[in-house]
């Protein structure tokens, strides 16, 4: 079993389509990443996935992917936000913050992850920003434990899709015992 930095670092290395940009950025990467990892696999956490209005295009691709049968895996607990909630972005009291989390308590017994990707000033992205163990990626800011993007960045696209095929291979690796995360 090998640890998660030289895996990740081995990986960004071979893997033609994960650009050479995320070794400069591991130490960002790899804190969240394994945290992440070890709530889904040890904690059987599920994962709320919320992007701001541009990166639909992106929820819809990690949704379609996650859960392939092409990953010859077990499925795992990635669900749209969308459908427990519809205009995320209506909600704007401290009432309603704590009606939404009562209700995702009891839908989520074992616990659940926001994974927010999008600009941090989106409405979509204060609770995932509030809520502990979040999974963010977000853009023009730099907020601890986080992965921060520059929105203005013109292979943000492609970066983002690096990003998630890093991710999906970590998961499998975690997985399949090929590797040990941090908890």
């Amino acid at each position: 079993m090998q640890e998660f930095t030289n895996w990740t670092v081995k990986t960004i290395r071979e893997d033609k389509f994960i650009g050479s940009w995320m070794e400069e950025r591991k130490f960002d990467w790899i804190p969240i990443v394994s945290k992440t990892i070890s709530n889904i696999i040890d904690k059987n956490k599920s994962i709320l996935v919320v992007t701001d209005d541009n990166r639909e295009w992106f929820l819809k691709y990690i949704l379609n992917k996650i859960n392939s049968k092409e990953n010859a895996r077990p499925l795992l607990p990635f669900y749209d936000f969308n459908i427990f909630v519809q205009n995320s972005d209506k909600i704007n009291s401290e009432d309603e913050i704590e009606l939404l989390r009562d209700m995702l308590d009891i839908s989520f017994p074992n616990g659940y992850i926001f994974w927010y990707i999008g600009r941090s000033q989106s409405k979509k992205a204060v609770l995932s920003k509030v809520s502990n163990n979040s999974f963010l990626w977000l853009f023009d800011e730099d907020v601890q434990n986080s992965f921060n993007l520059k929105s203005s960045d013109a292979a943000l696209d492609m970066k983002l899709l690096q990003l998630y095929r890093l991710f999906d291979k970590s998961l499998n690796a975690a997985l399949f015992a090929e590797i040990e995360v941090d908890k």
